[in-house]
């Protein structure tokens, strides 16, 4: 075979791989996975499993994590901005997460408990569509997915 048939046949290997890896999941032992609960080992942080199918204000969505009791654990938490990111997969689409680790998410906007800065009526959000991060048109009363932390 000469030189350039070798070159193609690597770049095909090379975007066969590139594939693969676009819809691989988190790398194996990041996440422990209950039936409730999934314990980020490299955060160490747990997160609620599986989400409500509700939508909640800011306000409610905060209410909401600290009654939550999951797994006979309470001191639940809406996650900061940070948290929130660690999640998201940039390989994975609709949803940008490791779905069997977090089952049935939904591709929506996700509150963090973090404001806006310089507008505390807006708070920072995740959209698990793509794995992006915004705060363009959610204000705290609009209603948002939630995903509780501790």
């Amino acid at each position: 075979m000469n030189d350039a048939k070798l070159g193609r046949r690597a770049a095909m290997g090379l975007v066969v791989a590139m594939v693969t890896a676009a819809n691989a999941a988190a790398p194996v032992g990041r996440y422990t996975v209950s039936t409730d609960t999934v314990l980020d080992t490299k955060t160490n942080r747990t997160w609620q499993r599986v989400v409500p199918t509700a939508t909640y204000t800011w306000a409610n969505a905060t209410t909401y994590c600290q009654a939550l009791s999951l797994g006979g654990m309470t001191g639940w938490r809406l996650p900061t901005l940070k948290e929130l990111q660690s999640l998201v997969d940039i390989r994975m689409f609709k949803p940008s997460i490791d779905a069997a680790a977090f089952p049935a998410t939904p591709a929506n906007y996700f509150w963090s408990s973090s404001p806006r800065a310089n507008n505390p009526s807006f708070a920072w959000v995740v959209d698990f569509s793509y794995g992006t991060t915004t705060t363009l048109t959610n204000s705290t009363t609009n209603t948002n997915q939630v995903r509780c932390v501790r």
